[in-house]
């Protein structure tokens, strides 16, 4: 085999999507796995984890023990801090499972997933919430992403969270009244929002089934609710601040630059966040240009690899037929 060997790695906070291709442009195998996340495992644990799928997809490919893998990237939740980083780049590299290998944190995959313009921000709103931009020197930006100790505002947790807090407080006087207050009720099939509170308190109702109030507030604000739209509203300041702040510290506000959009809350595009942001994005930086994720993570996890086996960037054919798989 003449071309050189690659596995890439996009680790969430619940499951690991692992690619083994070539630098032609092949993909091999693709396996999936457990999270790989060393702040839900722990860091010898989410390592261990890592070289078990990496090995699965070796099995997969069917590729002898004697062939070498050439690069190993790996983009995986919960690399936040630059110590962090170089912590699980140092157990990485002991694993020893290619050539060369590189680790960082997974809003990277997901923002050259997005694009392959060197000078990006992307921003996520998923389960939580974060940024990353790049610029064409190799300059980076990131914050700390620790939740609320860290500044952090906004996600799909966070959102569902304060459907149930405005549905309370409606339902009991101390806030304003909202829509949100019967559709909990009805969501759950409950009397009360109480109720619904005091069953997730009890086990009756399980907590992740909170989770499903996210889509019921942008439902609710759709239909003109004051309280459920400030929600939306505070939620569209905060990613505009995410990519103000990123652009600005690569100073790429004023540039041409992209910007990456994912995460289910924004995949969704749902008409009064997505509708805001493209607006206020054309105020705040009008030569952006802006784009929703349509490939999975791990296929910006793969073009990263084959960045680094070509010299630092990926040849537009192969980048193609990866992306025409993944």
């Amino acid at each position: 085999m003449t071309a050189r060997l690659y596995a890439a790695a996009d680790g969430g906070n619940s499951k690991t999507h692992v690619v083994l291709g070539d630098s032609d442009g092949r993909v091999l195998a693709r396996v999936a796995g457990p999270t790989t996340s060393p702040h839900v495992l722990g860091l010898p644990a989410a390592v261990a984890q890592l070289g078990a799928l990496v090995a699965e997809a070796r099995a997969a490919a069917e590729l002898p023990s004697s062939i070498e893998l050439d690069q190993l990237s790996v983009y995986v939740a919960g690399a936040d801090l630059p110590v962090e980083v170089e912590r699980l780049n140092a157990e990485v590299a002991a694993l020893a499972l290619a050539g060369a290998s590189t680790v960082d944190n997974d809003l990277f995959a997901l923002l050259r997933a997005g694009t392959a313009t060197p000078d990006a921000v992307g921003v996520v709103c998923g389960a939580g919430i974060n940024a990353v931009g790049r610029r064409a020197d190799g300059a980076t930006s990131r914050f700390p992403a620790l939740g609320q100790i860290s500044g952090d505002w906004g996600g799909g947790h966070h959102i569902a969270a304060l459907a149930l807090f405005h549905a309370c407080r409606a339902e009991d006087g101390r806030g304003p009244a909202t829509a949100l207050a019967d559709a909990v009720r009805t969501h759950f099939d409950r009397p009360s929002v109480e109720s619904v509170t005091v069953g997730v308190h009890l086990g009756e109702i399980p907590s992740t089934y909170l989770d499903e109030l996210s889509e019921l507030l942008f439902a609710v604000a759709a239909g003109g609710d004051e309280v459920a739209t400030r929600v939306v509203r505070r939620l569209a300041d905060e990613i505009e601040a995410l990519i103000r702040v990123s652009a600005s510290r690569l100073g790429l506000l004023a540039s041409p630059f992209t910007i990456v959009l994912g995460g289910g809350v924004l995949t969704a595009r749902h008409p009064q966040l997505h509708d805001d942001l493209l607006a206020r994005l054309t105020r705040l930086c009008p030569q952006a240009t802006v784009t929703v994720l349509s490939s999975p993570p791990v296929a910006g996890a793969a073009l990263l690899a084959l960045d680094a086996l070509h010299g630092g960037v990926c040849p537009p054919p192969v980048e193609a037929a990866v992306r025409s798989v993944l």
